[in-house]
């Protein structure tokens, strides 16, 4: 029997090993696919992996060790001054919540190991003991390959849920024992192989007015932006809605040479083209430098599902993505061959900016009067139910009850367009091709949760938007694992955790509201995205995109349910899934059910044409 190598084939992992001999074993099975060694103070390794050499810093000082390894603007004397003040791992904690930029905070303390990632998961770490070992990875694949864990074949069933915001099962890895590091925590590695995790990220005081919190942004994002493009001769950036307007503009503002890219879209009511152009040439007007523009026609750009059937990305899991990655990674690709290393995003904005209606359900019992208004004009703005409104809002259940709801209305059909979101989040339900074993499995891994389950956050609205950042950084981090090989790294800036905490600690009620769009990052940009587009109000979408894609390319679509490794798995019925697909299909609404179940099938498609190593 053998078993796939991920830790063979993928550009970049990270790999942290305690500061024992029981970890050779271990180490030993990486070392010869690294390219990247750094030792304990004992000499035993401390992290192996791939990584470019310039996205580390070390800092030593006696017996301990600080590193930093990702996008930031920590400098080796920073570094030292944190290993100098650190006598155990929670003396770094002043450090984690004061260095700006997206990274892995890593520490050897005479024995002890503290690693941790990012609040929202974009830098992600994943822990597992293995024969008396406890260690971490950045990908949970490569930490699955060195320590033998089996896929978790009712973990995947969990993959399969519509939407994928699921708090916490929706962050589980696919694999037997794997489990994944909560972003507000750091893991402790200890002396004697077992690991421990404490808590060093809360959430802020919501309390900061709108017009000094935007003020607050400012400095937090042109700080994130500076950490990706300061001694760069070029970036490239997506410019298409308000969000990563702001970080391209930010960028320009900096001196930074940007090469942006916007995707025309078939749809009419598409109006990224226009306003993109609009602040191309009011910047040039303001003497701010000229942006290197490129508008990539309707027409030249992949539909969703294009080439869905012959995908080869090596992901450490399924990812949505997988039905636009060709469109993804068109624009991407440009970036790279224009000679670019980094490529700005506006990911994370939305989770951010617009947040979260559900704050109405928090605001109810503060403010009764306020809450109402508000309810009022998301009712309007949205034309959704009032009486779903109102049995939302009424319903005061805790997470784990609702968990509870969650579990036995798994097969239920999706609700309704008009149903509100005032919710904890919006219920997922199994696709209607899902096998009544996968049913059941996921099932029994929601109760199983909900007995213990506790919120992201104090209220509907706090929980919403960061269970919503952790899903949807998920995205951002598959596509930093599918830029890598170009030599490409995709960053995302609003996901920093100095800008998260910028955002959450302005009034809920004056960051979200149904009477302005994204009105925190419209006063943070007074004077860095220009006047001409700074107030625009307008999303695009890409439905009609989609729309076109699944007539366009249902044959792939249909051929991923040939012999299908998820029927395999006795997980989906292919026949019923084949069925569905050879039908007429919402993208507005019932794609959210067809999407999983891509991303999982292609995924594992992927992992076939993995390496493999005999197993003795």
């Amino acid at each position: 029997m053998d078993s796939p190598l991920s830790v063979a084939a993928v550009p970049a992992w990270l790999l942290v090993l305690p500061d024992t001999d029981e970890a050779a074993a271990v180490a030993a099975r990486a070392r010869p696919y690294a390219s990247e060694v750094h030792a304990h103070a004992s000499g035993r390794p401390w992290l192996m992996g791939r990584w470019r050499p310039e996205e580390l810093v070390l800092g030593e000082c006696g017996g301990a060790r600080v590193a930093v390894l990702g996008e930031h603007a920590v400098t080796p004397r920073e570094a030292a001054r944190a290993a100098a003040a650190a006598g155990d791992p929670a003396s770094l904690d002043s450090f984690a919540r004061s260095w700006h930029g997206s990274y892995h905070l890593l520490a050897s303390l005479h024995g002890r190991v503290r690693a941790q990632g990012t609040v929202t998961g974009v830098r992600s770490l994943c822990h597992a003991g293995t024969r008396g070992v406890h260690l971490a990875a950045d990908r949970a694949d490569v930490l699955a390959d060195l320590v033998d864990a089996p896929l978790d074949e009712g973990r995947l069933a969990v993959q399969l849920l519509s939407l994928g915001v699921l708090h916490p099962l929706s962050q589980r890895p696919v694999w037997r024992g794997v489990e994944t590091l909560p972003g507000h925590d750091y893991l402790v590695l200890e002396r004697d192989g077992r690991a421990r995790r404490a808590r060093w990220w809360r959430l802020p005081r919501r309390d900061v007015p709108l017009a000094e919190g935007a003020a607050h942004l400012r400095e937090a994002l042109r700080r994130a932006v500076g950490a990706r493009v300061d001694g760069r001769d070029l970036v490239t950036a997506d410019l298409g809605g308000v969000d990563s307007t702001a970080v391209v503009c930010t960028a320009v503002r900096a001196g930074a040479k940007v090469t942006a890219y916007t995707a025309a879209t078939h749809d009419p009511r598409g109006d990224d083209v226009h306003w993109a152009r609009r602040t191309v040439e009011a910047l040039a007007a303001d003497g701010e430098g000229t942006v290197e523009h490129h508008v990539v026609p309707a027409e030249d750009f992949p539909l969703t599902f294009d080439g869905v059937d012959a995908l080869s990305d090596v992901l450490d899991a399924p990812s949505l993505f997988a039905v636009d990655h060709n469109r993804r990674m068109g624009l991407l690709r440009l970036a790279a061959d224009r000679g670019s290393t980094v490529h700005l995003s506006g990911f994370g904005g939305d989770e951010l900016l617009a947040g979260a209606s559900a704050r109405v359900h928090d605001l109810l019992r503060r403010r009764p009067r306020a809450a109402v208004r508000h309810a009022r004009g998301y009712l309007a703005k949205y034309r959704w139910s009032r009486r779903a409104a109102v049995r939302q809002l009424l319903d005061r259940r805790p997470y784990g009850a609702w968990l509870e709801q969650v579990a036995a209305d798994l097969t239920e059909p999706l609700p309704p367009s008009d149903e509100p979101l005032f919710q904890w989040c919006t219920p997922p339900r199994m696709p209607p091709w899902a096998t009544a074993d996968a049913v059941e499995a996921v099932r029994a891994l929601i109760r199983e949760e909900a007995a213990a389950a506790r919120p992201l956050g104090p209220g509907h609205g706090e929980h919403r938007e960061l269970a919503t950042m952790q899903a949807v950084s998920r995205f951002a981090r598959h596509l930093n694992q599918m830029t890598r090989p170009l030599g490409l790294l995709f960053a995302c800036p609003f996901y920093d955790d100095r800008v998260v905490e910028a955002g959450l600690a302005v009034r809920p009620e004056e960051r979200v509201t149904p009477w302005r769009y994204k009105p925190l990052i419209v006063e943070a940009m007074r004077g860095v995205v220009p006047e001409a587009g700074r107030t625009r109000a307008t999303k695009a979408n890409a439905t009609l995109e989609e729309e076109v894609g699944l007539r366009r390319h249902r044959r792939a679509l249909l051929a991923l349910c040939e012999d299908s490794r998820l029927a395999r798995l006795g997980l989906v019925d292919a026949k019923a899934w084949r069925a569905w697909c050879d039908g007429p299909v919402s993208a507005e609404l019932e794609n959210v059910l067809l999407h999983p179940t891509v991303g999982c099938e292609v995924w594992l498609r992927g992992r076939e044409a993995l390496p493999r190593r005999p197993r003795g």
